[in-house]
């Protein structure tokens, strides 16, 4: 596996101060050592989180994801493509939002 940029979460900076619990998890597990494992790039860990995400209908998350997995480096394009193939998979109306979700935040 390649060289990949080191993952950090930003829980303490978003909800530490209302839940530190969540933010200690979000930011020491999840992002330190889930996201930073090598087994699989983290290109493809950003793939598959907007697919869980586009899936779910968790379009909050799903902004934070989007800008996440382009500097993970996907393109636009590819995430659009993604988006639109979940569309059978997922359901219309998520593919729905979360392509509004992605105008939005591409166009930010």
């Amino acid at each position: 596996m390649t060289e990949q940029p080191q993952q950090i979460g930003g829980g303490r900076r978003t909800i530490g101060d209302f839940a530190p619990k969540l933010a200690e998890l979000t930011d020491d597990v999840l992002f330190a050592d889930v996201w930073n494992r090598t087994e699989l790039a983290a290109r493809d860990r950003s793939l598959i989180t907007v697919a869980a995400l586009v899936a779910g209908g968790d379009a909050d998350q799903l902004r934070f994801h989007l800008g996440r997995a382009r500097e993970n480096g996907l393109t636009e394009t590819e995430l659009i493509e993604a988006i639109t193939h979940l569309a059978f998979y997922a359901g219309w109306p998520k593919a729905m939002t979360a392509i509004t979700t992605a105008k939005q935040v591409f166009s930010a």
